[in-house]
């Protein structure tokens, strides 16, 4: 099998999401919010998780080479969420998403994460436009977002969808002006 890109942070394992994630995927996408802000995907069962990663995931990750990657724990390897590039339909660009188990939120793991995943999608794998979607009603998500540099563009609808969805971008400049200023 091809070796595709692992990142590690302080605190973070991120690798790319395989088979051996589906019983962990099936908790994190039948989890409160999960379901509240993303949405039921049917996967309620090992085998719905196991055809999720392999239909959704695992296709973006050969022909991309970035996809959905699961988040571990250093200390102890726990799985405690994911974050992801992801090739979305009804959107320009790559789409940046990210979801934790409940007692993995409030913690920076999640802008841990997902820091290293728009450094690498501008920096590794050559992306000069990122999008961010998230609903109206989801003030984390948001607050992370714009945390990340992202700036709200407009409301939008995506295929496959009915709600509406804010929509924050970030392109290679606004990207290298960041770092930019950070990096003084």
């Amino acid at each position: 099998m091809k070796k595709y890109q692992k990142f590690e942070t302080e605190r973070l394992f991120i690798r790319p999401t395989t088979e051996e994630d589906a019983a962990f995927l099936l908790e994190l996408m039948n989890s409160p919010k999960w379901l509240k802000f993303i949405g039921d995907r049917k996967v309620h069962s090992i085998r719905d998780a196991l055809q999720y990663i392999r239909a959704k995931m695992l296709p973006q990750l050969r022909h991309l080479g970035f996809s959905n990657y699961t988040i571990l724990l250093k200390s102890n390897q726990q799985k405690i969420g994911t974050c992801g590039l992801f090739d979305r339909e009804g959107l320009e660009g790559i789409d940046i998403g990210f979801a934790l188990l409940p007692d993995f939120e409030k913690q920076g793991y999640a802008f841990e994460a997902a820091s290293i995943m728009r450094d690498s999608a501008f920096e590794l794998f050559g992306i000069r436009f990122l999008s961010a979607i998230t609903t109206d009603d989801n003030h984390s998500s948001q607050k992370l977002i714009t945390a990340l540099g992202l700036v709200f563009d407009r409301h939008i609808s995506i295929p496959n969808d009915e709600a509406e969805l804010r929509l924050y971008t970030m392109d290679i400049d606004q990207y290298k002006n960041l770092i930019s200023t950070t990096n003084h």
